[in-house]
């Protein structure tokens, strides 16, 4: 390995050891040196490169985990005796998350290590800044915004690619607080895309100073936003209930900020 690339695991392996329960801080700094760093992931069978080759797996409290070790020498201390392949962090971000997958380091260690679920692996390969981090609170948001949603459903009603609007307050466990917007579209073609765009630019100028307002596709069947918007919000606009004699229901959602200073 590389000096950069040592140096690279021993921020891996400093930030772990500050990991503890509550310290949302230090959690972030790991999954940031993850994101830069690479991991030795173990193979129950084949060998590093072949077809056959195949991650351990464990499960902790439902969730499935590929146990890794992060250097050479945590592999020499695990006593691992079967094969094992040095991935990037983003790279095994990638492969695992849409299986729902996540990756637990350093099992072998005192206290058990650290597991990294699915969510976050899909934070690395996505874009850290891109995504608030969890966990998440949801919400309905309490605050009025009477105006807002009048000139947002009137912009949705005249903007053909938008099916229906859902609604929530997120409270990340770093960064501040924000409202979301739930976009269930009939399509998202480019052309549709830049329309809803438009949409919620023109819709925002509604909004009071210093409250912060992001969208979430509701086609995205990874996004815990929307996955929590399914199962417990209704939507505040829905053409085609708008288009039907009974009245539409109201109800919670919730969004990701823009690519910008904070994220998930």
């Amino acid at each position: 390995m590389s000096a950069s690339g040592t140096a690279a695991a021993g921020q891996v392996e400093h930030m772990l050891r500050q990991v503890t329960p509550g310290r949302y801080d230090a959690y972030e700094a790991l999954l940031r040196a993850l994101a830069e760093d690479s991991v030795w992931m173990l193979l129950w069978h084949g060998a590093a490169g072949s077809p056959d080759a195949q991650y351990g797996n464990m499960e902790v409290d439902g969730l499935g985990y590929a146990p890794c070790v992060t250097s050479a020498q945590e592999l020499s201390a695990s006593g691992w005796t079967r094969a094992h392949e040095v991935v990037t962090g983003h790279d095994i971000a990638r492969a695992l998350y849409p299986d729902r997958w996540g990756i637990w380091l350093n099992p072998h260690a005192p206290g058990g290590g650290v597991g990294i679920p699915w969510l976050d692996l899909r934070r690395i390969a996505t874009g850290l800044d891109r995504m608030p981090a969890g966990p998440l609170r949801l919400s309905e948001p309490a605050v009025p915004l009477p105006q807002f949603y009048a000139l947002l459903t009137q912009n949705a009603h005249r903007t053909a690619a938008v099916r229906s609007l859902r609604r929530t307050w997120v409270q990340p466990a770093l960064g501040a607080p924000y409202l979301a917007i739930g976009l269930d579209l009939y399509d998202t073609s480019p052309a549709s895309v830049e329309s809803v765009q438009a949409m919620m630019r023109q819709s925002v100028t509604a909004v009071p100073d210093g409250l912060p307002v992001s969208t979430v596709a509701m086609s995205d069947e990874y996004d815990p936003v929307t996955m929590w918007l399914r199962a417990n919000s209704r939507p505040f606009y829905d053409r085609e209930a708008h288009a039907a004699p009974a009245a539409p229901a109201g109800g919670p959602g919730y969004g990701y900020p823009p690519p910008g200073p904070r994220g998930y």
